[in-house]
């Protein structure tokens, strides 16, 4: 395996260990400056230069991008994307993760804990705001602030006015958030790779400072996760596209709240800390992905014309409810279900015994007519397209309509 790590500090301690890893398990790889690329557009025929040379061919590429540079850096990431090189994070689950809101956005529709939180641009609509998350004491965040940099408390409701008048006065966008008080001074960061959580850590804060970064001066603990926290990190990075990150977390009374997914994530701290090989990790995850790669079943589906991928819901009153997937008799409308959603659980290729319950959610590949008519036209209006309900009785009215 030939592999790039994309990075502008090639004596950083998280890109020499990664470069260490990988020249150990004797593969061939470089760090290559984000900075001195060149995008080269053409029809048919994407391209990249570097140091006004055209580049030579990589297997992979690890992409360690800081966030003064997302903009071009993602660009390069997402250069490799169109010429089928593996990328061990794509452009798009980077910019997901970079933006506070934007992956506080996307995580809130699914079934995962992230603390109450507002965005407002209005001053009058501050003092509703910090209402809504629980009123002070509450967290004022910048959207794209790194390592613990602006992140403030605010212990009143006349400080939160005031931190967020001023920030807003030089142009700064803030996120108001619920102060978990039960967690202050210390969070978890796991470190996920693929599919599982390879180390997790407990930072707890020093002194008064309540932001618990290392970067902040606090220290360290290796923990155990129990399966509940385990598996909030492996789906909020997943969810956001991230197949190698930091997922920080707090420690809530109702269990993990996810408070950041860290798409560059430091190995230092957490290496230092656990005494595990995470660097060996990251790069065997990424060998073993260049040997029998994933397909994107999306673009796949595009010459399949009349068929595509949808998500079926079962509500409260559907007459599916307590049946199993066999009787829904799906399969006879060449509609096949990949996965059963339930709650926070994922069950892929479920059995077709499985009994369904209320509020389930099967993604199915299929024709797309088919699942189209199990719909009500005003939901059809209302809602998502690709969010359908499995209630035959609204299939039928739809079709009588």
């Amino acid at each position: 395996m030939k592999l790039a790590i994309l990075s502008c500090g090639p004596n950083s301690y998280s890109t020499r260990r990664l470069k260490e890893a990988a020249l150990h398990r004797g593969y061939d790889v470089k760090v290559l400056n984000t900075l001195k690329f060149a995008i080269d557009l053409q029809q048919g025929m994407p391209d990249l230069y570097y140091r006004q040379k055209a580049l030579s061919h990589y297997d992979a590429v690890l992409p360690r991008i800081g966030a003064s540079i997302t903009y071009y850096g993602t660009a390069v990431v997402r250069q490799f994307e169109e010429m089928d090189v593996f990328c061990a994070n794509t452009a798009n689950g980077i910019t997901n993760s970079r933006d506070k809101l934007r992956s506080l956005q996307i995580l809130s529709r699914h079934h995962i804990g992230i603390p109450r939180t507002t965005f407002v641009s209005d001053k009058k609509d501050v003092l509703p705001a910090i209402e809504r998350v629980g009123g002070a004491t509450v967290i004022i965040k910048l959207i794209e602030g790194t390592q613990g940099i602006g992140v403030l408390l605010a212990e009143s409701t006349k400080a939160a006015e005031s931190i967020i008048e001023l920030l807003q006065s030089q142009k700064q966008d803030v996120l108001i958030q619920k102060f978990v008080a039960e967690s202050k001074g210390k969070d978890i960061r796991a470190f996920v790779v693929g599919d599982r959580v390879v180390a997790a850590m407990r930072r707890v804060a020093q002194g008064q400072e309540f932001r618990s970064n290392v970067h902040r001066g606090g220290i360290a603990e290796a923990v155990e996760l129990s399966e509940e926290y385990s598996e909030t990190a492996v789906r909020a990075a997943q969810i956001l596209g991230l197949r190698v990150a930091g997922v920080d977390m707090l420690e809530g009374k109702k269990g993990p709240q996810i408070m950041e997914v860290n798409s560059s994530p430091g190995l230092q701290g957490i290496e230092e800390c656990t005494q595990l090989d995470v660097a060996g990790a990251v790069v065997e995850y990424i060998a073993a992905r260049v040997d029998f790669p994933e397909i994107d079943i999306r673009q796949r589906l595009t010459v399949s014309k009349g068929y595509g991928v949808s998500e079926i819901s079962v509500p409260e009153g559907s007459h599916f409810v307590g049946t199993t997937i066999r009787d829904t008799k799906l399969s006879e409308q060449d509609i096949n279900v990949l996965t059963l959603n339930r709650s926070a659980k994922v069950i892929p290729n479920p059995r077709t015994d499985r009994v369904l319950e209320a509020g389930d959610r099967l993604l199915c590949f299929g024709k797309l007519e088919s699942m189209r008519g199990m719909v009500p036209v005003k939901a059809r209006r209302r809602r998502r397209p690709e969010i359908m309900d499995l209630d035959p009785e609204s299939a039928t009215a739809a079709a009588e309509a």
